[in-house]
């Protein structure tokens, strides 16, 4: 009889999402207190968004036609 669920897992996107989230647990097991925002960025490896460089035409008197 086969097992259904005896599954293999091949979704690579699953996968990473998984290990994501086991090592998200993992951080928050060995803290003593809630992570706070930047430490869970740290665990997923989220980069903060680098503020872009303003050009002539984001300059708030530039009249655009």
């Amino acid at each position: 009889m086969d097992d259904q669920f005896d599954v293999s897992l091949e979704d690579d996107e699953m996968l990473d999402e998984v290990e994501l989230t086991a090592n998200l647990m993992v951080a928050a097991n060995r803290a003593d207190r809630p992570l706070s925002q930047q430490e869970i960025d740290e665990v997923l490896g989220v980069r903060p968004e680098l503020p872009r460089q303003r050009t002539v035409n984001d300059r708030p008197d530039t009249v655009r036609h």
